[in-house]
């Protein structure tokens, strides 16, 4: 007994990797862009893990406001309704032409509902990043367990797949999408949870949701895939054109 409880902490242990941020969590508004990108992070990640995809954007001509939100603390609905909304009203000016939304992992659910219950008339593209939009088989497993929500908060156990997941009462996406998302595990545990190609934390399949617009399966990990050199320039093509960019004689990466 004593060596399945040193097991299980272990397990779920490997689910968490909360990161400290530096960085201020409100960018205030700047002057001299029409088009913002705002940048999710994921569960127990901070504004620091975008860092990267925020210098690619910021390159390329985007105003960036890269939020920080106190993912473990709170349910999806209360950090939407409580920091993104107030912290979209004093980063982005008010004649922003366009605002697109770059998320990873629960970032995307945050979009979601956040878009569900504020439409945005000036709203441009979304990417979501390896997002549990149809949940994950690991929160199934190990939702329940007491050091599991104490240590990722109360919107982790939302994020299942079952039918009263947040992920799945939000129905299909009416805006235009892009999803990367990763077919490579550095969790050989967790993707022993998880039917089919995964992440680690998301399974190729789960990352889809109705209405999206493209979709494109990439060899890389859950915790790192926001930094790969290929998903950051994936992401800002997406932006400029709508889709992403398929190199010739490779095969479509969508899985119905």
């Amino acid at each position: 007994m004593k060596y399945c409880s040193v097991l299980l902490l272990a397990l779920v242990l490997l689910t968490h990797a909360r990161e400290c941020n530096p960085f201020p969590s409100q960018t205030p508004p700047k002057e001299g862009f029409k088009e913002y990108v705002v940048l999710l992070h994921g569960l127990a990640r901070s504004s620091r893990s975008m860092v990267p995809l925020q210098k690619a954007l910021s390159k390329k001509g985007y105003g960036t406001c890269n939020i920080d939100y106190p993912s473990t603390d709170y349910t999806i609905e209360d950090i939407s309704k409580k920091y993104l909304h107030a912290a979209l009203k004093r980063s982005i000016p008010n004649d922003a032409d366009r605002i697109h939304f770059v998320t990873h992992s629960m970032g995307g659910i945050l979009v979601r509902h956040y878009l569900k219950n504020n439409p945005l008339n000036h709203l441009g593209s979304v990417v979501m990043i390896s997002p549990p939009n149809a949940g994950t088989e690991v929160v199934d497993t190990l939702g329940n367990i007491f050091i599991f929500k104490l240590l990722n908060g109360p919107a982790s156990t939302q994020l299942g797949t079952g039918p009263k997941s947040i992920p799945k009462q939000l129905g299909p996406v009416n805006f235009k999408l892009g999803i990367l998302t990763g077919s490579k595990s550095i969790n050989p545990i967790l993707s022993a949870m998880i039917p089919g190609k995964d992440d680690g934390k998301v399974s190729v399949r789960r990352a889809q949701v109705q209405g999206m617009s493209d979709f494109m399966v990439v060899p890389h990990s859950h915790p790192f895939i926001m930094r790969s050199k290929e998903v950051i320039e994936q992401t800002v093509y997406f932006l400029g054109h709508g889709q992403f960019q398929r190199k010739p004689g490779k095969p479509e990466n969508h899985i119905d």
